[in-house]
């Protein structure tokens, strides 16, 4: 028997089940349809189970897509004040962590209970465990030869629907059932999708490099620079597979294979000036000891067991010797092996072309009801609650189109 809905939409994450009920409010019947065993799985592991649901400050800038204008409409129609005035209505304690990222008091578990009250409330059917076979174009059943709608199948069983909203994911983080779902329906309407990479990734050390294994859990502030002039101010990690922590994370959206990064391993201070300073007040310091003062130690002693320092006075270092000083402390170039992938990858760059999709309704331009939401689209923000931002935009943008049809 075959099942009917207005909307059927395809994925039980953030994107989907807000834009859910959002459509089922209005008094459309909606049917949310998932391949997973549980509801908001990222959601749930996001900001270490805290969920960082939205950032306080919010700007097209803090996206990246081929189509950099695409996201102004929706992030305007439902902004981060929007979503933080909900979130406070349902009751949902959080705090602001650092640079306005904001972040549950209690758990992610928080945001998830909201999304599924609210979908409860509207009326909405949430189905998991589903297998989608097939999507095809409904026929119309006068004679006139047009589409009608939607038909899917899943798990044997027939649905059909008006609209299909296209809410699947990216490819990130595949062991929370992340798949090119969506971007498979794309192509199958004939829509372009743009080629996806991992993106918020930490990077892998080249064979040369693999001595800074022995910094592995080293964390300190850094300035990080993208060949393209990209340059973030935050934290980076040495891990036993290469740099990560959020500076490291931030550049990656900018970082394309074979580039170096420059780094800036004492952003707060400028280590010739210290060197200067030194040699006036403390003429006797050993370099090390000065070094250690400002930089971790273990760092400091990798850098002297490969020779790359010497644990000399400072009076006694050389003008070349301070020079290659300097480019190591402040200009240290790094070439990455490659990244982690889409395992510790946090967002997907690249997926289905927005300039093929209305920014107003997130509808295709091509197929008339259908939408796509959320990761899906070639749109990544920066690491902050940036993308969960976008998820909640898109997909009020979503709502609002179909309830005006």
């Amino acid at each position: 028997m075959m099942k009917y809905f207005n909307t059927i939409i395809i994925g039980a994450g953030a994107s989907g089940l807000f834009c859910a009920a959002q459509i089922g409010k209005r008094g459309k019947t909606v049917a949310v349809l998932d391949n997973g065993k549980k509801i908001g799985r990222k959601i749930l592991m996001s900001g270490g189970g805290f969920c960082n649901f939205t950032n306080l400050d919010v700007t097209p800038q803090h996206y990246l897509s081929h189509n950099p204008h695409f996201v102004k409409s929706a992030l305007a129609r439902f902004s981060q004040w929007d979503f933080i005035a909900m979130a406070a209505e349902a009751g949902i304690a959080y705090h602001e962590k650092e640079d306005g990222q904001l972040f549950c008091d209690n758990g992610a578990e928080d945001i998830v209970a909201m999304l599924v009250r609210q979908c409860e409330q509207s009326g909405v059917r949430i189905v998991l465990r589903q297998r989608i076979e097939s999507v095809e174009r409904a026929e119309s059943e006068s004679e006139t030869g047009e589409y009608a709608g939607f038909m899917i199948r899943a798990n044997g069983q027939l649905w059909r629907c008006d609209n299909l909203v296209i809410a699947s994911g990216g490819l990130s983080m595949p062991g929370l059932g992340a798949s090119p779902f969506g971007y498979r329906i794309a192509e199958q309407f004939g829509m372009k999708v743009l080629p996806p990479r991992a993106g918020l990734v930490p990077f892998t050390y080249r064979e040369i490099d693999k001595f800074l294994t022995a910094l592995s859990g080293i964390s300190l502030p850094v300035t990080i620079t993208a060949q393209n002039g990209k340059r973030f101010n935050n934290r980076l990690l040495f891990t036993h597979r290469g740099i990560s922590g959020p500076a490291v994370l931030q550049i990656s959206n900018y970082w394309q294979p074979h580039e170096s990064l420059t780094i800036d391993l004492l952003p707060s201070a400028n280590i010739g000036e210290l060197l200067r300073q030194a040699k006036t007040d403390s003429p006797k310091i050993r370099l090390k000891t000065l070094l250690n003062r400002v930089l971790p130690k273990k760092l400091v002693d990798v850098w002297s067991a490969r020779g790359l320092i010497e644990d000399e006075t400072v009076t006694n270092l050389t003008k070349v010797r301070s020079e290659k000083l300097t480019d190591l402390i402040h200009h240290w170039s790094f070439q990455p092996n490659g990244t982690e992938g889409y395992r510790t990858a946090e967002v997907t760059l690249g997926g289905v072309d927005t300039r093929e999709i209305s920014s107003k309704t997130m509808e295709s331009l091509k197929v008339k009801g259908l939408y796509f939401i959320g990761e899906v689209l070639d749109v990544a923000g920066w690491l902050g609650g940036y993308n969960f931002q976008w998820a909640w935009s898109s997909a009020y943008a979503c709502a609002q189109g179909i309830n005006m049809n």
